[in-house]
């Protein structure tokens, strides 16, 4: 079932019209759905049958508290890349030592937290970086569980920001390395060895690129078991694609296929962490805008919102597509092919461009797919409030973020000393 669609000519978020939201909440706004949430994480996880496994979700994706805590109560596993990512998953009631912890550039302060909280495994980039780990380990008197990033050298397909797995990106250790690493891990005596990661991209619309690396982290595998270094699991990262446009990405289950076929016809049983984040929350959130003015002139035609690349990042960021619709159709107005923009000082602040939309000032539009890399790249440009996050469950709607006030946003802030 789709929960986000159009009834009796009003768009609705599983069975709450967007407009009684905007009417009582304001805008701009995010909403999410939770049918759709769990219904995606489910997928996933349905999809591995009996093959072990755990699904940890990418907290970077969308990390508010609510979404977070109705992933613990499905029992997830999450992937995150800073301290405080970790400790929004204890506050929704996770444990750390379901959580693994990623990201290139770990500081001590976070690595030292993540031990104490009892992490379940801290994937590291860098030679540099294990000696970091176990140099505080030895200092809290703690074994570290680690696993080792590694750099396949595949080209994940997808946009050059957010490809994640040749060696001139940032990320992992170079593949020919990394197995001399594994050995130097192995002799050290507050490291526990768990497993190896890999993460190429994201946003990937092809079974291809993730079946390469995949195979290719395997034979990795199997190398280090051969030279008797102990692996407890394989992490595969994520980066799944979703739907915004008109794309046909590969389905949850063939991704997991993917990597249980390779895994069995290899006669491992390991088992497979997996970090999903937009494939769970990207379809299941929209951005609820008001057209505050409309604008016409020889070359264009703009419609301005309220929502501007301060709300939503990845139009100006990514040059991202966006599907834009009415709150409400059958608009008697005239329609163009508007330019959707915001009130930001800037030319990049887009939403869209070339819509066909029939529009009045103050009606209200749906940017679609907003659930991931949202709320979460926000930002306070301008000196404009954050908006607030929603969530509808059947035919009731909770405000899981309040609308940041003008207050809130100079907090922390004073004057220069007389």
């Amino acid at each position: 079932m789709d929960y986000f669609r159009y009834l009796n000519n009003a768009y609705v978020v599983e069975d709450v019209p967007l407009a009684k939201i905007a009417e009582l909440v304001g805008t701009p706004c995010y909403v999410y759905s939770r049918a759709t949430i769990e219904r995606n994480w489910h997928v996933f996880d349905s999809a591995f049958g009996q093959y072990p496994h755990h699904i940890c979700y990418a907290v970077k994706a969308n990390s508010n508290l609510a979404v977070l805590d109705l992933l613990v109560r499905l029992g997830s596993h999450f992937d995150i890349v800073s301290v405080g990512e970790l400790e929004r998953v204890i506050r929704a009631g996770g444990s750390a030592s379901n959580v693994i912890f990623s990201g290139v550039g770990k500081g001590e302060s976070e690595i030292k937290r993540a031990i104490e909280l009892g992490i379940g495994c801290i994937n590291l980039e860098s030679e540099s970086e294990l000696e970091r780990v176990a140099k505080i380990a030895v200092e809290l008197g703690k074994k570290v569980p680690i696993g080792i990033r590694i750099n396949p050298e595949v080209d994940a397909k997808t946009h050059p920001y957010i490809t994640t797995g040749l060696r001139d990106n940032k990320f992992g250790v170079e593949i020919n390395k990394a197995a001399e690493m594994f050995r130097r891990a192995a002799d050290i005596e507050s490291i526990i060895i768990k497993g190896i990661a890999c993460h190429i991209g994201s946003q990937m619309l092809e079974i291809q690129p993730f079946l390469d690396a995949i195979k290719k982290v395997v034979d990795f595998l199997e190398d280090l078991l051969t030279d008797g270094v102990q692996i407890d699991h394989l992490d595969i990262g994520g980066g799944f694609g979703i739907r915004y446009k008109n794309e046909n990405p590969p389905l949850p289950a063939d991704y997991v296929n993917a990597v249980v076929d390779v895994m069995e016809s290899r006669r491992h049983r390991l088992p497979v962490m997996i970090e999903p984040g937009r494939s769970i929350v990207g379809n299941a959130g929209v951005l609820i805008t008001k057209v505050e003015y409309l604008k016409h002139n020889d070359q264009r035609d703009f419609a301005v919102v309220d929502a501007g690349m301060n709300d939503l990042m990845r139009p100006a960021l990514y040059g991202s597509y966006h599907e834009i619709l009415p709150a409400r159709l059958g608009s008697e107005s005239a329609d163009y092919n508007y330019s959707v923009v915001g009130p930001i000082c800037e030319s990049a602040d887009f939403l869209g461009h070339e819509r066909n939309l029939a529009l009045a000032e103050t009606d209200l539009l749906v940017i679609q797919s907003a659930g991931a890399y949202g709320f979460v790249m926000s930002s306070n440009y301008n000196s404009k409030p954050r908006p607030p996050e929603v969530i509808v469950d059947q035919d009731q709607f909770y405000v899981v973020r309040r609308r940041e006030t003008l207050n809130q946003l100079m907090e922390g802030e004073c004057l220069f000393p007389r």
